[in-house]
Order: C-alpha cells, then sequence, then structure tokens
C-alpha cells in the first residue's frame, strides 16, 4: 500500500470518528474531550524564511514580475501571483495563452516553500521542477529554454547580474535558483494565531477561540495540520456526499487521475494550506465557492458528513481569519473579485 493511501485512509477514520463522537455529542449532551487539549500541537507557528543570498533575491524578485518570463511577454509570475495582495488573483480560474481556461484555481504562492506537494495534484515535491513546468507549459508561460535564455542574454541588466553573481551568463539552472530562492522568501509570519499559539493566548477573541476548537473537535484538523495548516497530505472532495457547483466539464473535477490515471486517484486533491485563507477567494481547486462560509459548509457537508450550524461556520470563519499573516510588514490583503480575465487581455 502506498504512503500516499495509508495517509488518506488514516485521515478518513480519523474525521469519520470525529463526526461520530460530534454527533453524539450534540444528540445527548454527553462532552467529548476538547482536541485542543491533545492535538494543539499538530499545528505550529510560521517560521521565518531561511536566510537567503540578497542579490538572488533581489533578481528572482524581477524576473518574477518581468513579462520577459512568458513567451509573448504579456505575463509575469506575479499576473497570476500578486504579491500586493494575497499572492494570487480574485478569479475561479485565468484563460491560458492558447484560449484554454486553466483546470484549476491558481494557490497563492505566499509559504510555498513550506509544503510538501505543490500543485492541487500535489504532482510536484520540487519548487524547481514546478518552475520549469510552469515556464514550459503552453497554456501559461508558454517558453522555451532556448527562447527565454536568448532575451535574458541580450538584456544587458540580467545578463550583468547573472554574471555578477554566476559567474557565468544566464543559464537553465541559474534562473531556477533565483526564481526558487526568491520564492523561499515568500513566508507571511506573525499571524494573530501564530502568536496565540506561541503563548498571546489573549490576541485572539472569544469566538476565534471557539472557531479554533470547533475546528479540532469537527476533525479538519486531521487534514489541515503542521506549520502550513495544510499541503502535504492527500484526500478526496467528497467523502461522504458529491461537492455541489463546479463546471461538470472540467476534467481537472477529477484530480490526480489526470496525472496518474489510477482510477483510485479520481476526485483526490492536495490538502490546500490554509494559511492566509481569508484572503486568497475563491475556494476549491476551481473556484467554486465564492466566500470562506460557503466553503466551510461544503467542507462539513462533504468531508466530515455535517449540517454545521450557521454559528459554528461563523466561529470557524472568524478563527481562519486570524491564520492571515504579514508580507514585509503589512498585512495581506484581499483581491478583488473579478469574473475573467485573458492571459491574451
Amino acid at each position: 500500500m502506498s504512503l500516499r493511501r495509508t495517509a488518506s485512509i488514516f485521515a478518513i477514520i480519523f474525521m469519520a470518528v470525529f463526526a461520530l463522537m460530534l454527533s453524539v455529542r450534540l444528540t445527548t449532551g454527553l462532552t467529548i474531550v476538547h482536541a485542543d487539549e491533545k492535538l494543539q500541537d499538530k499545528i505550529t507557528p510560521l517560521e521565518d524564511s531561511p536566510e537567503l543570498d540578497p542579490r538572488k533575491l533581489d533578481l528572482g524578485g524581477r524576473l518574477f514580475t518581468d513579462t520577459i518570463m512568458s513567451s509573448k511577454g504579456k505575463l509575469a509570475c506575479a499576473t497570476c501571483h500578486d504579491l500586493q495582495t494575497s499572492g494570487t488573483i480574485g478569479l475561479k480560474r485565468t484563460i491560458g495563452y492558447d484560449g484554454r481556461v486553466h483546470r484549476f484555481n491558481a494557490p497563492t504562492i505566499f509559504n510555498v516553500a513550506n509544503n510538501y506537494r505543490l500543485g492541487w495534484r500535489g504532482n510536484f515535491t520540487s519548487l524547481t521542477f514546478q518552475n520549469e513546468q510552469i515556464l514550459l507549459d503552453a497554456n501559461i508561460m508558454a517558453n522555451s529554454w532556448d527562447g527565454l535564455l536568448k532575451r535574458l542574454r541580450t538584456s544587458p541588466n540580467y545578463n550583468r547580474d547573472f554574471l555578477a553573481i554566476y559567474g557565468q551568463e544566464p543559464s537553465k539552472d541559474n534562473v531556477l535558483d533565483v526564481l526558487t530562492t526568491f520564492q523561499r522568501s515568500l513566508a507571511t509570519t506573525g499571524s494573530r494565531f501564530d502568536q496565540y499559539l506561541e503563548g498571546s493566548h489573549e490576541i485572539l477573541s472569544a469566538t476565534e477561540k471557539r472557531g479554533y476548537r470547533l475546528f479540532q473537535d469537527y476533525g479538519c484538523i486531521s487534514c489541515h495540520q503542521g506549520s502550513n495548516i495544510g499541503g502535504n497530505l492527500f484526500q478526496k472532495f467528497g467523502i461522504f456526499s458529491s461537492p455541489p457547483g463546479g463546471d461538470p466539464g472540467n476534467d481537472g473535477n477529477l484530480g490526480r487521475f489526470t496525472t496518474t490515471r489510477n482510477d483510485k486517484d479520481r476526485g483526490y486533491f492536495r490538502v490546500p494550506s490554509l494559511r492566509n485563507v481569508a484572503v486568497t477567494a475563491p475556494y476549491f481547486h476551481d473556484g467554486r465557492a465564492a466566500t470562506l462560509e460557503e466553503a466551510v459548509r461544503v467542507m462539513a457537508q462533504t468531508q466530515v458528513g455535517q449540517d454545521m450550524p450557521k454559528e459554528d461556520i461563523d466561529a470557524i470563519v472568524q478563527f481562519l481569519a486570524s491564520l492571515t499573516g504579514n508580507y514585509k510588514g503589512q498585512p495581506l490583503q484581499t483581491n478583488p473579485a473579478k469574473s475573467e480575465m485573458s492571459l491574451e487581455d
């Protein structure tokens, strides 16, 4: 049995047990031990990014925001991962260079280096390899190494800076190195919840603390754990019932199956990080949920088999808002909602 399958089975069992215990508590008045007494160490504060070469950070940051990185010169990494707001954009899915709507919602780039699995299908474990595939994807950056390196080498500023750092002109390896170095710096530390975990217990309101307890009691913590509060496990979207909404014509709904072609992977996705979730709408792999309240309700129904009362949803949403961290000393901001964006625009 694969490690992924074993982890998913344990997660399902864990959530089913929690759902049963919660049902007993609600219907009989019995009290269960609140999970934060036993599970609080399942979530740990986010650490600062490691010490990184400032020259690589500067160069990688410039490339991240420069349309030179796409073949048609119309798209930068920051086009879909806006560092001025939440590290993503307020769209369900974008339309790519070849006119096809992308299968998946653009996840936030913040804290990406803290995920073991990358992408909605979790098909990357290397940030370097993921960056290369995005650069070469015909419907994203639509690049080739020959074309990109030629443009960088003929740019006086970029060629000069690569020579100064690496002693050579831009190459596949050093371009990927500066990009991933910059992305490893994108940690959003200092959230109010992290301060709570570190001992500032009065920083959360009574409702936020109740939301955290409910987050554990309902079993959400069985998948959303670790310092990124997700990002490392696979789980089926729709354990107890089929998720409502979405585009039935989008084969992205098949999840990992689109990569592995293994029937057992149908509907399985990487569990997303909940860091900064309050400012990264819309939600789920295809952006089908416009609000965090809707996303929590759907997760309760489909993942833990509960029709969650509105007051519980509201408390969990308030708790989730405490996970918003800071970048360059400022809290992340919500992206304005958009209806559509073509990468040709």
